[in-house]
């Protein structure tokens, strides 16, 4: 399922991919239904900055979601890489247990709105690959993520 976002902040490119890419700012930040994430990369490669980290939903599950993942925790992992020159980059997330069955890649861009602010576009792909209810849950998960985003957004705003 495809999604986007939009985020204006009050700062430039630079400081929000600071932010974006600061592994203390997530760990101490409260989003909906997910647990604080453990950092599993917090890395440079090139011009690059890569952080990956590792949530748990905590909150409630509907039966089908419960379905999806057969009892067990639903964590998965959950990875920035953002080029620190163009402000380009990526997003993927997957599940830890079944990558293969539910995943998600989006294109993330800062654009420069003049010297102090800026607007981070997200635009992407949600899938969960689970025969007869994938679509159903795809519709489920995704205004979740995107209420997330926006929790996240707020905080960073915050935080600048």
């Amino acid at each position: 399922m495809h999604f986007e976002a939009e985020h204006a902040f009050p700062g430039g490119c630079a400081a929000v991919a600071a932010v974006l890419c600061d592994p203390g700012f997530h760990t101490n930040l409260d989003l909906p239904d997910l647990s604080r994430p453990t950092v599993v990369e917090d890395g440079n490669d090139g011009t690059a900055r890569v952080l990956t980290l590792r949530y748990e939903y905590v909150g409630q599950l509907d039966p089908i979601a419960r379905k999806v993942i057969a009892g067990r925790d639903l964590t998965w992992i959950q990875a920035l890489r953002l080029d620190t020159t163009t402000f380009a980059g990526t997003l993927t997330f997957s599940a830890e247990a079944a990558p293969d069955r539910l995943n998600g890649r989006a294109q993330v861009a800062l654009v420069a709105d003049g010297d102090d602010r800026c607007t981070r576009r997200i635009d992407g792909d949600l899938h969960v690959k689970f025969p007869l209810v994938g679509g159903t849950a795809e519709r489920r998960i995704v205004p979740g993520l995107l209420t997330r985003l926006d929790v996240e957004a707020a905080a960073l705003s915050e935080y600048l």
